[in-house]
């Protein structure tokens, strides 16, 4: 594609509203400006920022036909960028889709996202290449994820010895000012440390626990599905504790025997449907063989679209029976859920405890809970 020259390139930024001021496009150009005003043209807060709008033409191209035109008309940079924003800002799963594409994104956590939404359309050559960048996010996701997870269940914190390992976790503030103090600056007021102080962990040996996880995989529930397999793998990794887990719509799916594998775990969730949050429940209970050393985290927005009254009766039961349930709106980094309030509400006054968490915050609630 010829490079434009300054008024062409401006009137491409602007879009069509710019027209009139600075002239039409004409033959690879405005093929050009047609593809970016495909994708960018759909972003509402362009029109505030005075940026490119909308057409008023409309646009007749399909998820295919703008992908040829885009490798037809740019550079392989403009490439990339155009479909990792296809995919990560305005959530055009269709492009992944395509071997090719595929292979040219950066893999991702919104990548996965989209895999998991779309693999059911995927012929196998694709969901080849598909289950590769599965494979990359999951692997960093495990390094992430293991870390925290042995951190929290490593021991208690031991404020009679000290430990010459810098960890963050175990930083001990009040140490560290006290021992710091002579450093206190009153002109700048600002403390100047300069020998942090970190505290050791005792190890404790704990029972062997039953924890039990139910995955809600409807759509808007995607992110944690992605944290609960591999959050998943990481419990079931620790000695000392039998980990089940289980995704559901209005059926129950035991996805137990890949729990070791957390890529082949995702790939065989069927992410939508129904929601039926007693029924899981009810599989949980039946799983449960020592009610007062088992958890059961049901991760879903709570919105039952099954028996609301079996659900809370089921939750109760288990709470009677010394189990302890777990309700989490969300399980990723971001912890800032969508969810039935009414819901949550009932099962916290039937014994549950209900939050939202980072996979970080959860091992520590479950290492809290093992240690009591």
């Amino acid at each position: 594609m010829e490079i434009p020259d300054t008024l062409k390139r401006w009137r491409m930024l602007l879009g069509e509203a710019a027209e009139e001021s600075l002239g039409g496009l004409e033959g690879r150009l405005a093929a050009a400006d047609a593809a970016l005003d495909w994708l960018y043209g759909r972003d509402p807060e362009l029109a505030d920022r005075g940026e490119r709008t909308g057409g008023t033409s409309g646009s007749t191209l399909s998820v295919p036909e703008w992908i040829d035109s885009v490798h037809r008309l740019f550079p392989t940079e403009v490439i990339e960028r155009v479909e990792t924003d296809a995919v990560e800002r305005f959530g055009i799963t269709e492009i992944v889709t395509r071997v090719d594409v595929l292979e040219r994104i950066e893999p991702s956590e919104s990548l996965l996202r989209s895999i998991l939404q779309t693999k059911h359309l995927m012929n196998p050559e694709v969901l080849a290449a598909a289950r590769r960048i599965v494979t990359k996010v999951v692997e960093q996701l495990l390094d992430q994820m293991q870390t925290e997870v042995r951190q929290a269940f490593s021991g208690t914190l031991d404020r009679r010895r000290r430990s010459p390992v810098p960890m963050a976790r175990n930083f001990d503030f009040r140490g560290t000012v006290a021992a710091n103090l002579h450093r206190w600056d009153p002109h700048q007021e600002k403390l100047f440390v300069e020998r942090p102080l970190f505290v050791s962990r005792t190890r404790r040996h704990t029972e062997r626990w039953q924890i039990c996880l139910l995955v809600d995989q409807s759509g808007s529930m995607t992110d944690s599905v992605i944290h609960s397999a591999v959050m998943a793998s990481c419990l079931w990794s620790l000695p000392g504790m039998e980990t089940r887990i289980a995704a559901f719509d209005t059926a129950v799916v035991d996805l137990t025997s890949d729990i070791g594998d957390p890529v082949e775990l995702l790939m065989k969730v069927q992410l939508g449907g129904g929601t039926d949050i007693a029924h899981a429940v009810g599989w949980a209970q039946q799983q449960v063989t020592r009610a007062d050393k088992s958890i059961v985290v049901v991760i879903s927005d709570f919105c039952e679209g099954g028996d609301r009254q079996l659900l809370l009766r089921r939750v109760r039961e288990l709470v009677n029976n010394g189990t302890i349930v777990l309700g989490l709106a969300a399980l990723d980094r971001e912890a800032d859920p969508m969810y039935d309030h009414d819901t949550a509400r009932a099962l916290v006054n039937e014994g549950a405890q209900v939050a939202a968490m980072t996979p970080g915050e959860l091992a520590v609630w479950l290492a809290e809970q093992v240690r009591r």
